[in-house]
């Protein structure tokens, strides 16, 4: 076995783990899967429509299907410095996705994401942009996964 904590991430998992996620997938098998898409729809209609009216129109350009039924849980966004604002992003507890050459993607997951967390997620993007926190030399060091 491997030394430390590392000894518990292989093998079978504990019993006392799986209870617990058992408890979770039962209570998630109660939402319908018509409610959890109507609640996807409408928190993309909200961080689209906050992106627009907090960061400008010409800040990021929408690059996902505007029509809710052409995508999924997920909207898209083009900046030119999407990378590194990606990063200082996932500093800040925002935890979004990025898509070569700029793209910064956000999903909205909605059996235990909440609106609030949305209006939370455009303020971190608003300070970033305002105070140039992207723009730390350690956010343009390209990883291998953001």
């Amino acid at each position: 076995p491997a030394e430390g904590i590392e000894r518990f991430t292989v093998g079978a998992p504990p019993i006392i783990s799986l209870a617990a996620l058992e408890v979770g997938v039962d209570l998630m098998l109660e939402a319908s899967i018509d409610a959890l898409r109507a609640k996807s729809v409408r928190m993309g209609e909200i961080f689209e429509r906050l992106v627009t009216q907090k960061l400008g129109a010409g800040t990021f350009a929408l690059v996902s299907p505007s029509d809710p039924a052409m995508r999924g849980s997920q909207l898209c966004y083009a900046h030119p410095d999407g990378w590194p604002i990606n990063r200082a992003l996932i500093d800040r507890g925002v935890i979004g996705d990025f898509r070569m050459p700029n793209i910064l993607r956000f999903g909205f997951t909605p059996l235990y994401v909440g609106f609030a967390e949305l209006w939370d997620a455009v303020a971190t993007i608003e300070a970033i942009l305002a105070d140039r926190a992207w723009d730390r030399p350690e956010y343009h060091a390209r990883t291998t996964v953001t």
